[in-house]
């Protein structure tokens, strides 16, 4: 199944709405987005880095890894009422503007920015 941003938000609240805890602070939230995004940092390193795995270490797919971040990140947006579409939008424009010409466009391709 393929999710949008609002499905991914309203997965996630009704999964922690279940229990009497509710959301972590935002200071909580960011500290297990730290953790969660040092674990994707470690597995890349392994993965594509110079530091092996240790023997006694399972190998974890990326996309849990990034999965982790997401819910995570997801959980901080709804504990602050921030729609990720909304913060994605706002994202954007402000890359597309101020990145508009950095980096040296492929041969062809057009400008693509959002409607």
């Amino acid at each position: 199944m393929k999710y949008d941003t609002k499905d991914i938000q309203d997965r996630v609240d009704r999964y922690i709405s279940q229990f009497k805890e509710g959301y972590f602070s935002p200071l909580s939230l960011q500290a297990r987005l730290t953790e969660e995004v040092g674990e994707l940092a470690r597995e890349i390193n392994h993965r594509y880095g110079e530091k092996p795995k240790k023997s006694s270490e399972n190998e974890k797919a990326l996309e849990e890894e990034l999965g982790d971040v997401i819910f995570v990140l997801t959980c901080f947006a709804n504990s602050l009422n921030i729609d990720l579409s909304d913060a994605f939008e706002q994202s954007m424009s402000k890359i597309e503007t101020r990145d508009r010409d950095r980096w040296t466009r492929k041969e062809g391709e057009n400008n693509h920015e959002s409607n």
